[in-house]
């Protein structure tokens, strides 16, 4: 099996997103590749150029927390991303062990049951592992055994509900890679999601060869439902403690709000679907 060189891909694909003026370098006519060269990176960061071609080579794997950082610098990373790359070189990797069977606390089970607000508990590879009716009366693909990067991306029912689709990908899958971490090779799960979204999506494809990363936080979105219409919400994403990297997901309005209130009759219209005689 080919041994991972997960730092030297990131390296290269960092590297290729910056601009040469960015780092106060002069570039006399047109290159034929993007960003900076390797030699480049190598004498702002102050290590020679034949150690950094071993770093993207994969042939050096255990570069100083200070070479790192001050590859980062270069390379323009923010906190995030360079938490990312010190932890791409402080990885090791692990057996391939047969996957076990995800099981949802019960007190957060009871929770989203309870709470009246659409809620979810997705894994690291974005699974949906739980989720209740009103999540499942937003959207559809919001139910166990779905995956939400791969309803988004390829289904078209799932965009159209989304009207900032193409702003909210890249996040998205950003976000996956974050949660994914530096044992992004070690799960034939994952390689062989990847694969089918690489081959589903060129947008994914551009998206995943920018190794972008980011915190792994909530945010605002709209969702244009076909039931109640327009919701501006707010989405809250709160790790599960000892769940191997469970997160709760759930939405909520502003209270008060239009939105608030059409949250609340979509909660009725899910409960009259599953009534006696309903």
């Amino acid at each position: 099996m080919t041994r991972s060189n997960a730092l030297g891909e990131y390296l290269r694909a960092r590297r290729e997103l910056v601009d040469p003026a960015d780092v106060g370098l002069h570039v006399a006519g047109r290159r034929r590749t993007p960003g900076l060269r390797r030699e480049e990176v190598a004498t702002l960061a102050g290590i020679s150029a034949d150690y950094y071609l071993r770093l993207e080579q994969g042939r050096d794997r255990n570069p100083s927390p200070q070479v790192l950082e001050a590859l980062a610098r270069v390379l323009r990373l923010d906190a995030t991303a360079t938490r990312y790359l010190l932890s791409l070189a402080t990885a090791r990797r692990r057996t391939q062990r047969r996957p076990r069977r995800e099981v949802v606390p019960a007190g957060i089970r009871q929770l989203i049951d309870v709470i009246g607000l659409p809620a979810f508990v997705e894994n690291r590879m974005f699974d949906v592992l739980a989720a209740n009716r009103l999540a499942t009366a937003l959207s559809p693909r919001i139910r166990p055994g779905e995956n939400r990067l791969r309803s988004v991306l390829l289904d078209e029912a799932e965009q159209d509900l989304n009207p900032d689709w193409e702003q909210a990908i890249g996040g998205m899958v950003a976000a996956f890679r974050t949660s994914l971490g530096p044992e992004v090779d070690d799960d034939p799960r994952l390689a062989q999601l990847v694969g089918e979204l690489s081959l589903g999506s060129e947008l994914f494809r551009q998206l995943w060869a920018r190794h972008d990363v980011v915190p792994l936080v909530g945010g605002v979105t709209r969702m244009r439902h076909p039931e109640v219409g327009m919701l501006e919400l707010r989405r809250e994403k709160l790790p599960i403690d000892n769940s191997g990297g469970q997160v709760l997901v759930i939405y909520h309005a502003e209270p008060g709000s239009e939105t608030a209130r059409s949250l609340a009759l979509l909660g009725s219209l899910a409960a009259e679907q599953v009534s006696p005689g309903g």
